[in-house]
C-alpha cells in the first residue's frame, strides 16, 4: 500500500512538516507495512522555502534585514546554485506583526529587497519568490527602493530570471485590486484602502511614463500588496501558481504514481478552496493519476462542493463543540489529525 501525504499549514498551528508528520503517524499506527511519502508544501506563503529545500537541498542563508516595520531582525533565504528561492513573509510577513501593528499605510516590502540584493551579491541569477502572508500593500515600491539602495538607480537585473509563485489573479489596482481585497487582513480600514488604492494606481501610471509598458492589470499584480506587480513591472517576471511550481519541481508525477491514496488539507476549506488553492492543486494532478484524494481540515464548509469538485472525502478534523483556542493548540490539532486519518483510512480502504 503506498500513501501521498502533502497537507499546507495550518496558519498559527501547524507547519506543513508538522501537519505530514501527525498523519504519517496515524498511517503507520494502522498500517505498519504501508509506503508513506510525505511531502511538504506551500503555495508561496508559509513553508515556501521549507518545501523548496525538500524538493532540492540548498542552503540557508541568514540575513539581516528589516521587518515591515523597518525593525532589523534576522530573516534567510535558500540557495542552491544560482537559485534563490525566497518567501517573502520571511521579511514582510503578516506574522512579524502584532494585531495593534497592523497598519498598510506604514508596513513596507524593504526588507524582501535586501533578501534579493543579497541573493544578487551571493552570485544568484535564478530567482523563485513565494508571494503569500504579506502585510504590505506598497505595491512593492519598498522592495524596489531597497534594491536601488544597493545598486543605485540602474535595477541590476541583466542576465537574471524571475518567477513569482502566488495563487492570487488579481490586478494591481481597482475593486477586485491589492487594496481593496486584501487589505482589510492587514489592518485596513475603509478610508485607508482608498488610499492605498489611490497610491497603487499612481505609482503604476508613473511606472507605464517610466518603462512604456504597464503589467498593473497581469495576473499576480495584486499579490502581496501588489509587490507581484513591481517584480513583474520591474524586474521582467514571470508568473505561475505556486503549487504548480512545486509540484513540477519535485516530480510529483512520479512521486504519486500507482499510489493508493492521497490525504491533502489545509486550515480551512471551502469553496474558495476550489479557485486555485493547495489543495485543489494537487487533487487535480492526483486525479488524473487515478489517485482518490481525500481532504481534512480544521473547519469545513461547501462539503458538497467540495465533494463534487473530486475529493473522494472531506473531512473536518476538530470535533463540533471544540472552542477555536482548543482547536488551534499545536499538540491537540496533532491529535485531531492523528484521529482524522485513522477514520479515514477505516472508511476509504478499509484498514483495521
Amino acid at each position: 500500500m503506498k500513501i501521498i501525504i502533502a497537507i499546507d499549514s495550518f496558519k498559527g498551528c501547524l507547519t506543513s512538516v508538522e501537519a505530514n508528520e501527525a498523519a504519517r503517524k496515524a498511517v503507520l499506527a494502522m498500517a505498519p507495512d504501508a509506503e508513506v511519502v510525505a511531502i511538504p508544501v506551500s503555495d508561496g506563503g508559509e513553508g515556501w522555502n521549507e518545501a523548496f529545500r525538500y524538493a532540492i537541498g540548498g542552503e540557508v542563508i541568514e540575513v539581516d534585514v528589516c521587518d515591515p516595520l523597518m525593525r532589523p531582525i534576522r530573516s534567510s533565504y535558500l540557495q542552491k546554485g544560482d537559485l534563490a528561492v525566497i518567501e517573502i513573509a520571511k521579511a514582510s510577513g503578516l506574522t512579524l506583526l502584532s494585531t495593534a501593528e497592523r497598519n498598510p499605510l506604514q508596513t513596507t516590502s524593504y526588507g524582501t529587497g535586501q533578501l534579493v540584493a543579497e541573493a544578487i551579491r551571493r552570485g544568484c541569477k535564478r530567482f523563485v519568490i513565494g508571494l503569500g502572508g504579506s502585510a504590505t500593500s506598497d505595491a512593492g515600491q519598498g522592495m524596489l527602493r531597497a534594491l536601488r539602495d544597493a545598486f543605485g538607480a540602474s535595477l541590476p537585473i541583466g542576465g537574471l530570471s524571475f518567477c513569482i509563485a502566488s495563487d492570487v489573479t488579481n490586478p494591481l489596482y481597482g475593486l477586485n485590486g491589492a487594496a481593496h481585497v486584501f487589505a482589510p487582513q492587514k489592518g485596513a480600514t475603509p478610508e485607508m484602502i482608498e488610499e492605498l488604492d489611490r497610491r497603487a494606481r499612481c505609482f503604476a501610471e508613473q511606472s507605464k511614463r517610466e518603462k512604456g509598458f504597464d503589467r498593473s492589470q497581469m495576473a499576480g499584480a495584486g499579490a502581496a500588496g501588489g509587490l507581484g506587480y513591481a517584480i513583474l513591472q520591474y524586474l521582467d517576471a514571470t508568473c505561475q501558481p505556486g503549487i504548480d511550481l512545486l509540484l513540477d519541481t519535485i516530480g510529483f508525477e512520479q512521486l504519486a504514481a500507482h499510489a493508493d491514496l492521497l490525504i491533502t488539507g489545509e486550515g480551512g476549506a471551502d469553496r474558495q478552496t476550489l479557485m486555485g488553492k493547495l489543495p485543489f492543486g494537487i487533487m487535480q494532478r492526483a486525479k488524473v493519476l487515478n489517485v482518490p484524494c481525500v481532504l481534512i481540515a480544521g473547519r469545513i464548509s461547501d462539503r458538497e462542493d467540495l465533494l463534487s469538485a473530486g475529493f473522494v472525502e472531506v473531512e473536518c478534523i476538530n470535533p463540533p463543540g471544540l472552542s477555536i483556542e482548543t482547536a488551534k493548540r499545536s499538540d491537540v490539532a496533532r491529535l485531531n489529525i492523528e484521529r482524522t486519518v485513522k477514520d479515514i483510512l477505516r472508511a476509504t480502504i478499509q484498514v483495521d
